[in-house]
């Protein structure tokens, strides 16, 4: 199949629902081979059904630390390499520091930053040995951004950044391994739904902000341009949420008064009881 990621073999964790799938759907039209990883086999199988293309499912939990080692030799050993890893397995949060139970951010923590750093540092050898290759960080807006009800995530977000932009550092001229981050928005997908609340339940509800986000699709496109051109970093939102983004690195000062007071009205309104 012609496209611009013709013969590349993409792996993607998170790639059962939301972004992950409309990146499987995308990277597949454009001629790639998937592999499909997440926790829920099924919905996997699902997602490999929809798309265009050759896949591969193999599931497995990211946090699975001790049979992570063999699910990259599975990987690789479907087609002899992988040429795109995108990290985007994650969950979210909606809970305030103050009330919030310290397993919620070992949990965010692993999830959104200790175990995507881990799988890169499996692959990483072997893309070396094969000449090169790409690897893809979906942090978010809130990775740069500290955003009121997401201490824990921010704080992995943020991480998640950093680790891929020194790893950028040391590959990209070195080993021909590229690195590009993706800083999304609100996206229309289950992320608040299934973000964990203060005492590390799923919140079960999403928000209004998420519901009338950008399109899956639309993200993915996005994503695969930032790719094929090998772009360092790239913010996808829209109104506020791009402002803001560009408003930390422009004017610091502005965006911590904009979020601080932000911030507090939030904070009311869980105090209150009101989390909508």
């Amino acid at each position: 199949m012609a496209g611009r990621f013709a013969g590349k073999i993409v792996w993607i964790t998170g790639a059962s629902s939301g972004i992950g799938e409309a990146l499987a759907q995308a990277f597949a039209q454009e001629g790639a081979h998937i592999i499909l990883s997440g926790r829920r086999t099924e919905a996997l199988e699902q997602v490999a059904a929809g798309i265009n293309g050759d896949s591969l499912v193999l599931p497995f939990e990211t946090t699975d630390y001790d049979i992570l080692p063999a699910k990259v030799e599975e990987a690789r050993n479907w087609k002899g390499r992988v040429d795109i890893l995108v990290n985007n397995a994650g969950i979210s949060q909606r809970s305030l520091a103050l009330d919030t139970h310290p397993d919620v951010h070992h949990k965010i923590i692993n999830v959104d930053l200790l175990a995507p750093i881990w799988l890169t540092q499996l692959l990483l050898p072997h893309m070396i040995d094969a000449g090169g290759g790409h690897l893809v960080g979906i942090s978010s807006v809130a990775g740069r951004v500290g955003v009121p009800l997401r201490t824990a995530y921010c704080a992995a977000k943020h991480g998640l950044i950093g680790y891929m932009d020194a790893l950028r550092a040391e590959t990209e001229k070195l080993h021909n391994v590229h690195v590009t981050n993706i800083l999304p928005g609100s996206i229309r997908t289950n992320v608040s739904r299934n973000a964990l609340t203060k005492d590390g339940d799923s919140r079960g509800k999403s928000d209004a902000v998420i519901d009338n986000g950008m399109e899956p699709a639309e993200c993915a496109r996005q994503i695969l341009d930032a790719v094929f051109n090998q772009v360092p970093e790239l913010v996808i939102a829209e109104g506020p949420e791009m402002m803001i983004a560009k408003l930390r690195q422009s004017d610091p000062e502005q965006c911590f008064a904009m979020t601080s007071a932000m911030g507090a009205q939030i904070a009311e309104k869980y105090e209150a009881g009101e989390d909508d």
